[in-house]
Order: structure tokens, then C-alpha cells, then sequence
């Protein structure tokens, strides 16, 4: 059985098409009954790293509560909204899927809070040993996601990693610092990282993925938040982009109270938003004269949010910054959390009989002690810091 040759049935002249794949970093013979992307989505839901983002949290820990949104449940949010706006604009939806569900895979337990201590004890050796030639690594968990699809998934006798299609890495890695950008380059000359050094933009597909996953966040995390009690129906009322779709569900179901209030004014959120980017999108390819997925890549950022839509959107996240990721309960939370990662960093890089026997025999001990650390759950990492350092933090 082989798969029809040619451009796929549907899809723009400017999409992505697997059939004119860049290809993987390994040769692979084409599978029999799915496209490279199809495979590539396969991939990342089977893989280790995949499975571990349900125990890996968003703004509240794992501790926290049963209906918290997880990593797992926010990748699945950014896979709905990317493959329905795809399939308007005629894009690839499978590779949409492919990179909305991998996006994540390098985030560390607890969020945020334990993407930036990593980092700031990776920069803090760095600079201790900058005397002696080291390496100033610093983390990016989108860098980290692209680690773990390229060497740190061991699922094939003939290579590390999952080799993954280049428009699938391409997505997955949609920032880079120049240094570690120079870093991948030199390792992949004309790979996923030259456009951070030459310019250009990635496929339609990967910037359509960066956006829908600003839209799942915003989303969740007012639903979250309002779960959690640390934001309430008043507050939100001050956020005009909520508040015209809260009135708009009130307007048609003048009985809507509580729950059910607050999701239909997020469902309408939503979709206004969904529509929106189809709109301007179209409208910006369309003043382009992009006719190729070339053009594309020689062009700036086509998928947006109209100008009203983004300064609406803006404002909803400053709301959500002040309000809830700086809630003094937040806050407090994310400090211990903070502390977990710290303490455990520091006490694997001078004690590596600790860390699993892979890990420990890296030649890059520092860098074997993050990825150790960044593939966590946040239970895991609790428990791991309870045993090794006698402190309960989260009790």
C-alpha cells in the first residue's frame, strides 16, 4: 500500500504539504497508511514525555485540586483551537496537532515558576565557571521541548529522539535565544534555527499554533482562576474583552448564573477570537500576495489577531497577570515551588549518585541534572525533595 503521490486534496497552495516534507534528521522509509505529520502526532502521544504532562500544572499545582488544567489538558485546548481555525484557512491540521501537542513537552513541573529557577541555576554556574570556557546555557523550555523530541525520548533502536518531520521541529521551537539558536545551527546548518539568525518567518501552521496557544491560556486561566476562587465574576467585569461577551450571554439567557454564566462568556470569547484570527489572517495573506509556502517563510508573521482583537486580548493579560500569576496565594505557592527545583538542582550536581544511572554518566553533568529535573512531575519532584532534603513544603 502506498500513499497517493502529489499536493493533498484541500489544502492552500501555502500550507504546508507533507508529501514536499524537508524531511526527518534520520531517513525513514514513508509509512504505508499515514502522511509524515499524521506519524509525527502519533509520535508525540506516545511518547514518555507526553504522558507526563498530566501531572504537570499550569498556574495551580497538582496539589491543588482534581480540575486544575494540567499541561496535558492545555496542549489538547491548543490542538482544538489550532486545528479549527486551520481548517478554515486551509491549512494542515495534522501538523497543527503534531506541533500543539508537542509544544509543551520541555516544560518543566510547576509551570513557569520551575522553567525560571532552572534557568536562573543554570545561569548562575555559568557565570561561576565562565573563567574555565564554560558554556552560558541559561533554559528554554522551548529549546528543552526540541531536546526532548531530538535526544531525549529513547523509543527506537536507531536513533535518539522521535525524528520528528523539520515542520513539526520547526513548530515546536517558536523561540530561541540568538546564543543557543548560533548552538543548533552549528549542529544543523539551515535547520530548525535559521531564522532566528537570518530572519523569516516559520510555516503558517507553526505561527498559528503560537497564537492559539495564547488564546487556550487566557482562556483556562480566568477559568481557573475563577475555579480557584482567586478571581470572581466583579473582578472580571473591569476586563472589556470578557465583560462584552458576559453581557452578550446574559442578553440571551437573562437566567444564566454562576458556572454556566461564566462558561458561555468564555464560549463566546472564544469563538470571536477563532473568527477573528480566520479574518485577519486571510486578509493579511491575501496583502501579501502570498502564494507559496517559499513566500511565507521570506515574509513576517501572517497569523494575527485584528489590532482591536490584540489590544482587547493585551489588556485581559495584564488583568491576568496582576490579578492571579501575582496573587499573593499564587505567589506563595510558586516560591516553594521555586524552592523544590533549586534544592534539587543544586543537590544532583554535587551529589550525582542521586540522579538514575543515564543521567549520571552525561559528560554534561549540568545539563544532564536539568533535563533530569525538567522531565519531573510535579508530584515526583515533591516527593524526590521530601526524601532527599527532609522538608515537606507542600504538605
Amino acid at each position: 500500500m502506498t500513499l497517493p503521490s502529489g499536493p493533498t486534496t484541500g489544502l492552500a497552495p501555502f500550507a504546508c504539504d507533507p508529501a514536499h516534507s524537508r524531511g526527518r534528521r534520520f531517513f525513514e522509509p514513508e509509512a504505508p497508511t499515514r502522511t509524515a505529520f499524521q506519524r509525527d502526532r502519533d509520535r508525540v502521544v506516545h511518547s514518555t514525555a507526553f504522558r507526563r504532562l498530566v501531572y504537570k500544572t499550569q498556574v495551580f499545582l497538582n496539589h491543588e485540586g482534581d480540575l486544575f488544567r494540567t499541561r496535558l489538558t492545555h496542549s489538547l485546548e491548543v490542538a482544538q483551537l489550532g486545528r479549527s481555525i486551520a481548517r478554515s484557512l486551509r491549512l494542515n491540521e495534522d501538523l497543527v496537532e503534531a506541533v500543539a501537542l508537542a509544544h509543551d513537552l520541555g516544560h518543566t513541573p510547576f509551570g513557569h515558576a520551575g522553567q525560571d529557577a532552572l534557568h536562573n541555576c543554570l545561569k548562575a554556574l555559568s557565570i561561576a565557571e565562565s573563567r574555565s570556557g564554560s558554556e552560558a546555557w541559561g533554559f528554554e523550555h522551548n529549546l528543552q521541548s526540541l531536546r526532548v523530541v531530538d535526544e531525549l525520548e529513547e523509543r527506537y533502536p536507531a536513533f535518539n529522539g522521535l525524528n520528528l518531520s523539520f515542520e513539526t521541529r520547526e513548530g515546536i521551537l517558536k523561540h530561541c535565544s540568538r546564543a543557543n539558536a548560533q548552538r543548533l545551527e552549528a549542529q544543523e546548518p539551515g535547520g530548525v534555527a535559521q531564522r532566528f539568525l537570518q530572519g523569516g518567518s516559520p510555516s503558517l501552521e507553526a505561527q498559528l499554533c503560537n497564537l492559539a496557544d495564547e488564546i487556550a491560556y487566557n482562556a483556562h486561566d480566568i477559568d481557573d482562576g475563577v475555579r480557584s476562587g482567586l478571581l470572581t465574576m466583579d473582578q472580571l467585569a473591569e476586563v472589556p474583552l470578557f465583560e462584552h461577551y458576559r453581557l452578550q450571554a446574559l442578553a440571551a439567557h437573562p437566567q444564566l448564573v454562576g458556572r454556566r454564566l461564566l462558561f458561555e462568556s468564555i464560549r463566546l470569547m472564544l469563538s470571536e477570537q477563532v473568527y477573528d484570527v480566520i479574518d485577519t489572517t486571510r486578509t493579511l495573506i491575501s496583502a501579501a500576495g502570498v502564494q507559496s509556502l517559499a513566500d511565507v517563510r521570506s515574509g513576517s508573521g501572517l497569523v494575527a489577531f485584528s489590532p482591536d482583537m490584540r489590544e482587547r486580548s493585551q489588556v485581559l493579560k495584564t488583568f491576568l497577570l496582576r490579578n492571579l500569576y501575582r496573587h499573593p496565594q499564587v505567589v506563595e505557592t510558586t516560591d516553594r515551588a521555586r524552592r523544590v527545583v533549586s534544592d534539587l538542582f543544586e543537590l544532583y550536581l554535587n551529589a550525582p549518585h542521586e540522579l538514575p544511572e543515564a543521567h549520571g554518566r552525561s559528560q554534561h553533568h549540568a545539563r544532564a541534572v536539568a533535563d533530569y529535573i525538567a522531565g519531573m512531575t510535579d508530584r515526583f519532584a515533591i516527593r524526590e525533595h521530601q526524601r532527599l532534603c527532609g522538608t515537606v513544603l507542600f504538605p
